[in-house]
């Protein structure tokens, strides 16, 4: 599991690198990565290509199915609603996060959207506290960056 979350914080670096919101995720099957995915809303102007959304597609198509039911995604931060539901419409077993998202996390904050029992498909969810500062950091870096940035290009 820690080579993996590795992975999946690397991602999120890289995704920062890219200009976008640093979240990485990774899809796992019998132990092994076998699709990435990173932010990528800006760099494609796409606000559905999330890293969450990036690793299922790769996965469906490399495995050639819609269903990811014996597999497990592991994710820098806690899935929005949207990502939290194609992982249920994509039958994903076990979603692994690093950190809460109080403001759009869409399973343990705000929609909470496995809370329903109507639901076609209900992961399990298991946070990874061990790696919840270090992806909070990422994000905390990364957005004062940003307003640094919009507070310099003010200035002029």
């Amino acid at each position: 599991m820690m080579y993996i979350m590795k992975q999946v914080l690397n991602l999120a670096r890289r995704a920062a690198a890219g200009g976008d919101v640093p979240i990485g995720a990774a899809i796992v099957r019998d132990g092994k990565i076998i699709a990435r995915g990173e932010n990528l809303v800006q760099r494609k102007q796409n606000p559905t290509l999330h890293a969450e959304i990036v690793a299922i597609n790769r996965a469906c198509k490399k495995l050639g199915t819609k269903f990811l039911d014996d597999c497990d995604i592991y994710v820098s931060l806690e899935p929005c609603a949207m990502c939290a539901t194609a992982i249920s419409f994509a039958r994903i077993r076990n979603v692994y996060f690093a950190t809460t998202d109080e403001k759009g996390g869409g399973i343990t904050a705000n929609a909470r959207v496995f809370d329903t029992d109507r639901h076609l498909w209900k992961p399990n969810i298991v946070q990874l506290p061990e790696y919840a500062e270090e992806s909070a950091t990422l994000l905390r870096e990364f957005f004062a960056a940003r307003r640094k940035e919009r507070k310099d290009t003010d200035v002029e």
